[in-house]
């Protein structure tokens, strides 16, 4: 099974050249969506948070408060080294299982969208990297518009992870989301029939 992993900085366009993908009969996997799982009220991870961060990081009804602890965890380092430290090897353990499951069914070409791909140390784990590029302003203007956070705050995020330009230099394909939707829907298309091919 040819395992693909997408990736690139927050507010580049991951979710939205996934879904370009699925359109066109990707099969793929979130591995943020795996993370919520795993931290879920009752999840081995959800305790081991509870206990190192302490209670004022979850809501009233046990979930985890994600907007609390990321705040938290892009001023200090040394927390989202911690929190990364509980978090990221089940999130890759229960991909290894979903990636075990579909290539038992059969699955042929698996697409895993990744935010933290080189920063984690995964992608030693899949066969090609596809890097999902946009400049730093329309990274901002997009994490405000979605989340709500102050321009200051995104630049935060930005600099907690590796840049862009180290992530293109490291991928197999890039995918420009700087312009029109449409112009990434073409590059989307093109890269899929070759992929397919390959």
């Amino acid at each position: 099974m040819l395992k693909i992993a997408l990736t690139g900085g927050p507010g580049s366009g991951k979710s939205t050249v996934a879904q370009m993908f699925r359109d066109l009969g990707a099969q793929v996997l979130d591995a943020d969506e795996v993370a919520k799982n795993v931290v879920s009220p009752g999840q081995p991870a959800w305790e081991e948070v509870r206990r190192e961060f302490g209670p004022d990081f979850f809501l009233e009804d046990g979930s985890l408060n994600r907007a609390r602890l990321a705040d938290l965890v892009f001023r200090d380092a040394g927390a989202r080294q911690r929190l990364n430290a509980i978090v990221h090897p089940r999130v890759t353990r229960e991909i290894a299982r979903r990636l075990e499951d579909l290539a038992a069914r059969g699955v042929s070409l698996v697409m895993v969208e990744v935010p933290l791909l080189f920063e984690a140390g995964l992608e030693k784990n899949f066969d090609m990297v596809i890097v999902v590029d946009a400049g730093d302003k329309e990274q901002i203007d997009r994490m405000s518009a979605r989340d709500g956070r102050a321009p200051q705050e995104a630049l935060g995020i930005l600099q907690a992870q590796w840049p862009l330009d180290g992530k293109k230099g490291r991928a197999d394909f890039v995918v420009d989301n700087r312009g029109a939707l449409a112009d990434t829907r073409k590059q989307v298309k093109k890269l899929w029939q070759q992929i397919k091919i390959s």
